[in-house]
């Protein structure tokens, strides 16, 4: 590491040295509770039309995987942002439409609002971290993450929830569900594994992303669950301009801003999409573009994740992406995941 850049150690790199525990503490308190039975029967009776996904921020980018595995099982899953559903979507509030709504607080102005609107019209199930939050209050089951008090940017709960929600999508589904427990029990090790390295990884990243000032996080498929939170963080935690996408929208446009000081990592992602990745980051560098490549078979070590299963791979994405966090916050001189304007719940839209 640059021994004149270093990383501050604050209550957002606390909170991201204790993901692995957020994920073991999650899964020991995974139940069906009285709710979830009699909702997983009628949505397999196709009592229901839809399951509409909700939330904001990294809460939403989170149910990408879920949208995808309730496809998988033959559910006509629709993610929308809550703010969106509360003003142009609302007509889809009727009983022939599941929520899944998750908001690590359950205070949410907009998960507030929606409820307010819904009027249990729709049957809800909460995914969130507050047990006696108004989400958790006014759903008809809740899966119950056990992240603890997070200080600001989300981490420990982002994982938490991708934990909740990858039981709720086996569950759903009647899979194996000591399968999928054991699966993530492996991503918790295999995540603590690899941030007891943390130094080496923002080492390397500091020397790698020096004099950057834009960063694209592209991928496909779940990978979407880490580009899209992963754009949000290191705006949040190094007020670096940041955008997440998918990798065949980054060439409609954003290619025009390679250069020196634009970054983009890329996800390797699910084999069907792997090449057409490759593919983008091989165009990148033939650009003389700045690109990072997210898999097993990364060059770069804190790029580098081990072989997983599709269904746990997103529990391990976000973490190369929390490193970049650390690398530009110490090249600016801030502490990473300092708050100055926001805050952790929003209370206006």
């Amino acid at each position: 590491m640059n021994p004149e850049k270093i990383v501050i150690q604050g209550p957002y790199f606390q909170d991201l040295l204790k993901q692995p525990q957020a994920i073991k503490d999650t899964l020991a308190g995974l139940e069906a509770d009285s709710g979830l039975p009699i909702l997983s029967q009628r949505l397999s009776r196709k009592d229901y039309d839809r399951v509409l996904l909700t939330g904001m921020g990294s809460s939403f980018h989170a149910l990408h995987p879920l949208s995808l595995r309730l496809v998988e099982q033959g559910f006509t899953p629709l993610m929308l942002e809550t703010s969106e559903l509360n003003y142009y979507y609302s007509p889809l509030l009727n009983p022939r439409t599941l929520i899944v709504a998750v908001s690590q607080s359950g205070e949410s102005i907009e998960m507030v609002r929606l409820l307010e609107l819904n009027q249990r019209k729709s049957p809800v199930i909460a995914v969130t971290n507050t047990p006696n939050s108004t989400l958790a209050r006014h759903s008809d089951a809740t899966v119950l993450t056990c992240a603890g008090a997070e200080s600001t940017v989300s981490c420990k709960t982002y994982v938490a929830a991708l934990t909740g929600l990858i039981w709720l999508g086996e569950f759903l589904g009647q899979s194996d569900l000591s399968r999928s427990r054991q699966e993530m029990e492996k991503a918790a090790f295999l995540s603590g594994e690899y941030l007891g390295n943390w130094n080496g990884h923002a080492g390397d990243l500091i020397n790698l992303l020096q004099g950057i000032r834009n960063v694209f996080l592209v991928g496909r498929g779940s990978s979407l669950a880490a580009t899209g939170t992963g754009g949000l963080i290191v705006k949040e935690s190094t007020h670096l301009h940041a955008e997440g996408m998918s990798t065949a929208a980054f060439r409609h446009g954003p290619m025009e801003m390679l250069d020196s000081r634009t970054f983009v990592l890329v996800f390797a992602g699910e084999p069907a999409t792997k090449d057409l990745n490759r593919r983008l980051w091989e165009d990148i560098r033939s650009a003389s573009g700045v690109a990072g490549w997210v898999g097993p078979d990364a060059t770069q070590k804190a790029f580098r994740l081990p072989e997983t299963s599709s269904i746990v791979r997103p529990l391990l994405e976000i973490l190369p992406v929390q490193m970049m966090t650390l690398a530009l916050a110490a090249l600016a001189g801030r502490e990473a995941g300092r708050f100055e304007r926001a805050q952790k719940i929003t209370t206006t839209e």
